[in-house]
């Protein structure tokens, strides 16, 4: 144990650096998948067969290609075509947009389970379709998503990791090298995994009382 601690206070402020980074892909990932899953579930409840369709194809190509796929596409093809990003930059956008399409089937769910009626009532008080969507419907889906978006919120935490495939130090690739060059992998892993149940317990009390809430009647 006490060599544990011994380890803990010599490697602790080199994994809180990849802390920091883990934090910051798991942010921007998560606002840049947000906004795009909201764009994609609209696009998808649209009464119009063309744009239904074209959000309905983005999705599935996006679920259908692995993330590490997509992370090695935006860092290491981008360049070819003109478009040079940071490992930062690139894991993040990597996995926004990967994460957009589980976000897009979360917030259409949550559109859809609104009661029809209330949706004729807007229109027939004279509300177009994107105000009844912003006032009546939004509003409400909002609520029954949240359960289901904390989950998406700790699977984007846990997943960060990956963005160590295209070198990015985070806390999963501060780990792994400082245990390559130190040989303490029990003290070197067990403070990582340390890390990340940390990160990963407020995430799941948030979900916790928001499924408890809306369970309430």
């Amino acid at each position: 144990m006490q060599a544990f601690l011994r380890d803990a206070t010599e490697f602790l402020p080199i994994l809180l650096e990849g802390v920091r980074l883990t934090i910051l892909v798991t942010i921007g990932s998560l606002i840049l998948s947000t906004l795009l899953g909201l764009v994609w579930a609209i696009m998808r409840v649209s009464s119009i067969k063309l744009i239904s369709r074209t959000s309905a194809g983005i999705i599935n190509v996006i679920r259908g290609i692995p993330i590490i796929v997509q992370l090695f596409y935006i860092y290491f093809v981008m360049p070819d075509l003109g478009v040079s990003l940071t490992a930062l930059q690139a894991a993040i956008i990597g996995l926004g947009i990967a994460y957009s399409a589980y976000q897009a089937e979360n917030f259409r769910a949550g559109i859809e389970a609104i009661d029809k009626g209330q949706i004729e009532a807007a229109q027939s008080i004279g509300m177009g379709w994107w105000m009844t969507m912003r006032r009546v419907v939004l509003p409400q889906a909002v609520r029954l998503v949240l359960p289901p978006y904390g989950n998406t919120m700790i699977m984007m935490l846990k997943d960060s990791s990956q963005a160590s495939t295209i070198t990015v130090a985070e806390l999963a690739l501060q780990g792994k090298l400082i245990a390559s060059s130190t040989f303490k992998n029990t003290s070197v892993f067990t403070l990582v995994a340390l890390l990340y149940l940390v990160m990963s317990i407020p995430l799941i009390l948030f979900v916790r009382h928001f499924e408890k809430k809306a369970g309430r009647p």
